[in-house]
């Protein structure tokens, strides 16, 4: 009972978030709703027992990347007459928001109908370890590449930027 109570108000504070990114004017507040989404999303992996994926979203997508679309838009100094005036109404977003989400859940409501025999997942899914086991046992190979790969930008990148100076 008390999962389904949850469920329920992170995925409002999810629509919320988003229909703020979407209808506001204001690039600063569009991006605080879109923290705000975020957070709410982490709930929703909380509830479905992926704290792993729950603690990337709050430390990758909420911090860093949310740092970042900060720094921009500080830098590029948007001020409230910069920015276009041909966005949506708020009436019609709106409108248009919640017959999306009628759509969708009676979408939601005619696939739940059908039962599948999904399989229980182990006990320590979604954990720190059981990613790192799998992560380090049957995915080394690419695990390895990509490091490889990630090196090489960042040295490509010094050398490029090394360059200019």
């Amino acid at each position: 009972m008390i999962e389904t109570v949850l469920f329920w108000i992170f995925a409002v504070l999810a629509v919320l978030g988003g229909a703020g990114v979407v209808l506001s004017r204001s690039p600063l507040n569009g991006a605080m709703s879109l923290v705000g989404a975020f957070f709410a999303l982490a709930g929703l992996y909380l509830l479905l027992s992926a704290q792993l994926l729950a603690a990337l979203q709050v430390l990758v997508y909420a911090g860093a990347i949310m740092v970042l679309f900060l720094f921009v838009i500080m830098l590029l100094n948007v001020g409230a007459d910069e920015v276009r005036q041909e966005r949506i109404g708020p009436i019609r977003g709106g409108v248009a928001t919640l017959t999306s989400l009628a759509a969708l859940a009676l979408v939601g409501r005619e696939f739940l109908r059908i039962r599948f025999p999904f399989a229980r997942p182990p006990s320590d899914f979604g954990t720190v370890a059981a990613v790192g086991r799998v992560l380090f046992s049957d995915f080394t190979l690419p695990f390895e590449a990509t490091s490889l790969l990630l090196l090489a930008g960042i040295l490509g990148a010094v050398v490029v930027a090394k360059g200019k100076i």
